[in-house]
């Protein structure tokens, strides 16, 4: 059979592959999605006093620490056995709110804005934030400052943007002033100005894109994601809720320490990256997504006025749940949208100011996990500890790991509809790259932001024979 290799993979975090197998009529039989590097960080955890595993976690990505810093303190909350102060938990929201608005502005604005606005058969020299910049320069400056705000945030409350320290096993590490609170609200409303905007224009252009719509990643599975006790949406805390493609709640309200009962993980051999399914089913009919889209197809409602506004209109236009993975750049914006809401609120409340914001101990478990919503989907940590306070095993089963099975047939579906072997265009490769950027994966810590990666494509015959080759960058 003939293959086609994409390597590396551009515009997304961290570095991957794809592979395409024809079969002799020319017409993709088989796609893989290849996690290239190995991290190991579970096996790095082990020896590690528990209380350094909030910031080690946190270097598992530069793109989203917070992240891994809160599910990391999550679950060493638990190995405390206390509760932590209520001033702490509205900080951590906070940090947590900022971390998503910042990262699906990265992902909406840096990374795939460009096959939006230039285009997917566009330039490749010009299909990248420069070339964004260069043609659409309102957008792309809505962009930047939408994520600045967001990093900037994360600065004023953690002290720094990239793999903060302030969030503790227990609580936060220091109260937030008055004069940092005024500062984060005066921004607000640039925000909100620029979300409802920016919703606005992709709303305009989706009817360019439905051939897109239909095949990336357009299947029936199961949603998973957070849910408060009202069935809303929730990033930081409360109960997993998995619903079907018919939108049938399978389960309602699963308590995150009991994870292990609807979640296993599969491996296989050509990738570094585990396959989670749902364990009733089995793998791999057991195929479930997280992220953006999969929260609002669980949620009743997003809690706050204008994301349910969103929300409806959302729900009008791709259906309940949205089947197509495509419908994660709409629900990207739909989720910055609450998140400056639920800003907001938070900063209304003078018990954000109390200066009691950590509770102190010594390890009462020996057993903790931590749960919650990264910018990407559901994040799970789980440390187990000996009597020294030592870890002793870890598990991470990290958001995009949740989507894996998904990513691999989202390739496979875009790749049979656009791919003909007997001719490649660099355009048809694009869209396979697209799909996987509509889930965002975070990878690693790094970029490839330019969309000029130096990359060749052959397609060869079993004989050996070059057919048709395509190069990318220098």
């Amino acid at each position: 059979p003939r293959e086609i290799v994409i390597d590396p993979i551009t515009r997304i975090e961290g570095h991957a592959r794809i592979t395409l197998h024809l079969n002799d009529s020319g017409v993709v039989d088989r796609a893989y999605f290849h996690t290239t590097q190995f991290r190991g960080f579970e096996k790095l955890c082990e020896g590690r006093p528990f209380y350094e595993m909030p910031s080690l976690m946190a270097r598992t990505c530069g793109i989203c620490p917070v992240s891994h810093l809160i599910a990391g303190a999550k679950a060493c909350d638990e190995l405390y056995a206390v509760q932590i102060p209520p001033t702490a938990v509205k900080l951590r929201r906070m940090l947590n709110l900022a971390q998503i608005l910042q990262s699906h502005a990265l992902s909406f604005f840096y990374l795939s804005s460009p096959d939006f606005l230039i285009g997917m058969d566009g330039d490749p020299a010009e299909r990248n934030l420069v070339g964004v910049v260069s043609k659409h320069p309102g957008l792309a400056r809505d962009g930047i400052r939408l994520r600045q705000f967001g990093q900037q945030i994360i600065e004023l409350l953690g002290g720094k943007r990239i793999h903060p320290a302030w969030v503790v096993p227990g609580g936060v590490s220091e109260p937030l002033s008055a004069a940092r609170r005024d500062q984060i609200r005066a921004a607000l409303p640039e925000a909100k100005g620029i979300a409802l905007r920016t919703l606005q224009t992709f709303k305009a252009m989706l009817g360019n894109f439905q051939g897109e719509i239909e095949t990336f990643a357009n299947f029936p599975s199961l949603f998973l994601g957070l849910v408060d006790d009202k069935g809303q949406l929730e990033h930081y805390n409360g109960k997993l809720r998995m619903v079907d493609s018919a939108g049938n709640v399978m389960i309602a309200a699963h308590d995150t320490l009991r994870y292990a009962d609807i979640i296993a993980e599969a491996v296989e051999p050509w990738t570094f990256m585990k396959f989670p399914y749902f364990k009733p089913m089995g793998y791999p009919q057991g195929i479930y997504r997280v992220g953006p889209a999969a929260r609002l197809n669980v949620v009743e409602r997003c809690g706050t006025p204008l994301a349910d506004q969103e929300l409806d209109e959302f729900r009008d236009v791709c259906g309940r749940p949205a089947l197509s993975s495509f419908h994660n750049h709409w629900a990207r914006l739909i989720e910055i949208l609450f998140c400056i809401e639920r800003l907001e609120q938070k900063l209304a409340d003078d018990d954000i100011l109390n200066k009691h914001v950590r509770a102190w101990a010594q390890p009462n478990c020996f057993d903790g996990v931590g749960v919650s919503e990264a910018p990407r989907g559901t994040l799970i940590h789980h440390y187990r500890i000996d009597e020294q306070g030592l870890m002793t095993w870890a598990n991470l089963i990290i958001a995009t790991g949740h989507n894996n099975l998904a990513m691999n047939r989202g390739v496979l579906q875009a790749a049979r509809s656009f791919v003909d072997g007997t001719k490649l265009r660099e355009g048809m490769l694009n869209r396979i790259e697209a799909v996987i950027r509509a889930f965002d994966p975070c990878l690693s810590c790094s970029t490839h932001a330019a969309g000029r990666m130096p990359m060749q494509i052959d397609l060869t015959a079993p004989d050996g024979e070059v057919l048709s080759s395509i190069s990318r960058g220098e």
